[in-house]
């Protein structure tokens, strides 16, 4: 048999796997309508989208894929085979920091599949507003960037908002230089949000240093401005060349190649346990000796991992602080619900901001 019959062989083949996954995927279609159907009847109302049951059918995933395709990218192909029959039960809004083509909508889409409605903000207090307010069913904020630290702003809201966490996503950031032109001695001035302009530092003074640095809102406010301005550039995510019609001058500028920020999805309900889990926690002692060791001693009591603590001005009295907290495990968890009713009866501030599953990509 020839290369040309082989191919041919080959070929028949998948075209009738292809048959069969289209199919299987609309039989999925169909199962997921009719959940819906039982749960209006049933008198649910609101969104259908269930996070630890999501989370498990992608561990599920994980745990069976041999290959020749990633854990990951095969969990990747089935969040939009969720995602999409979700959207026909009813599709997700969610919030995220606009304009179009930001990392924060990138985020959003990584999380729920690009089957939900993504509605930009200008700030993240609109976006906590938003999801409040019922506008939304979600809102995606960043919280953390492996090179610049904590989004200090987002700490702040999560203080008074009745808010839960209901998951995380770790984004990897490439950050591109971005204009109407391809030749980087046309460039006169950079736009960019500055903490992007901090994770590209090296880089600018090496390629950029008599270049003009204007800090604005966002990324993609960048790509806009760069898209209306000659010899204007941008520093942005491919998805905003994509959208504002830009050539990628320099590619993957940041100075750390691991460069990741990590988003919170914020929700108005609580999330049962999945199996994986993790909480954060808000609380606050009074200033004396020893207050921080106290805090954290009724979980080394329980053998409960602490994964991360961050510390922000409690804005009540000068030099005191109240404590974010990330432990392992859920709070409805028995040895974490024994640790928090010990350590809720010695702070002057106690708060669960969420309990939610670990992000499995």
């Amino acid at each position: 048999m020839g290369s040309e019959e082989k191919l041919g062989v080959i070929r028949d083949r998948i075209d009738s796997l292809d048959q069969q996954l289209q199919d299987l995927i609309n039989e999925r279609a169909t199962l997921a309508q009719k959940v819906a159907e039982i749960k209006l009847e049933a008198g649910e109302t609101g969104n259908f989208y269930r996070p630890e049951r999501e989370i498990q059918v992608l561990r599920k995933v994980q745990e069976r894929q041999a290959g020749p395709l990633s854990k990951e990218e095969m969990a990747r192909l089935f969040r939009e085979v969720m995602s999409v029959c979700l959207a026909l039960e009813q599709p997700l809004t969610v919030a995220f920091l606009g304009p179009e083509g930001t990392f924060t909508q990138a985020a959003a889409l990584k999380h729920f599949g690009h089957s939900v409605i993504t509605q930009p903000q200008k700030s993240i207090d609109a976006i906590f507003r938003e999801v409040e307010a019922g506008s939304v069913d979600y809102g995606v904020v960043p919280v953390e960037n492996s090179t610049e630290g904590v989004i200090n702003h987002t700490l702040d809201q999560l203080v008074n908002s009745s808010l839960k966490i209901a998951g995380e996503v770790a984004l990897r950031i490439h950050d591109h230089l971005m204009g109407l032109g391809t030749d980087l001695s046309q460039v006169k001035r950079v736009y960019s949000h500055a903490q992007s302009l901090a994770q590209c530092r090296q880089w600018l003074n090496q390629h950029a240093h008599d270049i003009e640095l204007i800090d604005v809102s966002s990324n993609a406010e960048a790509a806009r401005r760069a898209s209306e301005e000659p010899n204007s550039a941008a520093i942005a995510g491919e998805m905003a060349a994509e959208i504002y019609g830009l050539n990628l001058i320099e590619k993957n500028i940041e100075d750390n190649p691991d460069n990741t920020t990590r988003f919170l999805i914020l929700g108005r309900s609580p999330v049962p346990p999945s199996g994986d889990d993790k909480t954060v926690l808000l609380i606050a002692a009074q200033n004396r000796p020893g207050a921080l060791f106290d805090l954290l001693k009724p979980l080394s009591n329980n053998n409960i991992s602490m994964s991360r603590i961050e510390s922000r001005p409690s804005q009540q009295a000068m030099w005191e602080y109240i404590f974010f907290v990330d432990i392992d495990g859920h709070c409805e968890d028995e040895p974490i619900a024994l640790a928090l009713d010990e350590l809720k009866a010695q702070v002057s501030l106690f708060k669960i901001l969420g309990s939610f599953p670990k992000a499995v990509m």
